[in-house]
């Protein structure tokens, strides 16, 4: 199975008249109350730098977007831990409230698409300090807001000396083995090798009381196939409670992470999360269109949100890291394709 592709993507592209917004817009995160489609999307410009930003557009369709503003919503710090990239918001609601995980870096990046592979700049400028800066290594934070313009900042939820980025919230709180806790998906990049039971970067899934003190209770949930399409992986987009289980699309990277980006789908038990019941073996995604495979990263695709409306599955994601598109499918006939790789 494999989704469709919007025939008139990218739905959003570079704003030359925006200077935050010139160069990239990618990697949108999604969602849909009372008739209106939001996408949370991460934005650059042509600087030197590379500073990241994220930018707010709405439909009432799910394909026809525009901004609300010529300015960010949210953009990096001036002195905190996230004052180099704010990039790739995953988003889930509890009461009235909407929780933003994304991943930051204390300096931007420069333009990685330019160095070596995952090569960026570490301008630290201090003596002693931890790997966090030394290293400007991506961890992830957490913001809430009730209307994606005005924002509170509650911190690093990824410990700081981890690369632990590809990090999404589960929408409510589990039943079952883990009832009455909080749960997230997360990719920490050095969990590999003796003790980890991977040999690639994997999807692990952890369990809070609070929704910041993560680190207490954690399970390896998804690791890559050796040899194939998905030798490194991570999580993509907030997962969907279905009645056959928590559907949740990751993506694959060949070659151990320095190949083409594709996205699969799996489904978790909905009593034990850290059990899957259902992995299909073919990505239902992959790289063949221009705006797929021409910017910073070519070959790329990357979702980050997504919805159920009317029983369609609407899938935003970047393209190249440089664009925002769109794939929808049925969502039954996705959770009977998951249904032949039972497990």
């Amino acid at each position: 199975m494999k989704l469709k592709k919007y025939a008139k993507n990218p739905i959003l592209s570079p704003n030359a008249k925006n200077y935050w917004e010139s160069l990239v817009v990618c990697n949108p995160g999604a969602w849909y109350e009372n008739g209106k489609f939001y996408l949370l999307y991460r934005s650059a410009g042509d600087d030197a730098e590379h500073m990241t930003y994220f930018g707010l557009a709405e439909s009432s369709d799910g394909y026809t977007f525009e901004r609300v503003s010529n300015k960010p919503v949210f953009s990096p710090s001036t002195d905190g831990l996230d004052a180099g990239t704010v990039e790739d918001p995953r988003i889930v609601k509890f009461g009235n409230d909407f929780y933003v995980t994304y991943a930051a870096r204390p300096y931007p990046p420069g333009q990685y698409w330019k160095y070596g592979h995952d090569v960026v700049n570490k301008p630290n400028p201090y003596h002693n300090a931890p790997p966090f800066l030394t290293e400007n290594i991506t961890n992830t934070s957490l913001a809430v807001t009730k209307d994606f313009k005005v924002w509170k900042r509650l911190g690093r939820i990824t410990p700081a000396n981890l690369d632990d980025r590809d990090v999404i919230l589960f929408p409510e709180k589990m039943q079952g083995r883990f009832k009455n806790k909080y749960a997230m998906l997360r990719r920490p990049k050095q969990w590999i090798g003796n003790g980890y039971d991977t040999e690639f970067p994997a999807i692990w899934i952890t369990f809070s009381e609070d929704l910041l003190v993560w680190n207490e209770d954690n399970h390896l949930l998804l690791k890559g196939r050796k040899g194939t399409w998905e030798e490194k992986v991570g999580g993509n987009t907030p997962p969907i409670k279905t009645d056959r289980g928590w559907l949740i699309l990751y993506h694959g990277v060949e070659n151990g992470g320095k190949g083409f980006y594709r996205v699969g789908a799996a489904l978790l038990d909905l009593e034990d999360q850290t059990k899957i019941i259902a992995r299909a073996t073919d990505p239902i995604m992959e790289p063949t269109e221009w705006y797929e495979m021409e910017g910073p990263y070519p070959g790329c695709v990357f979702p980050v949100g997504n919805l159920v409306v009317e029983d369609t599955l609407y899938i935003y994601y970047g393209g190249a890291d440089k664009y925002c598109a769109l794939a929808t499918c049925n969502l039954q006939d996705l959770l009977n394709y998951l249904d032949k790789f039972s497990q």
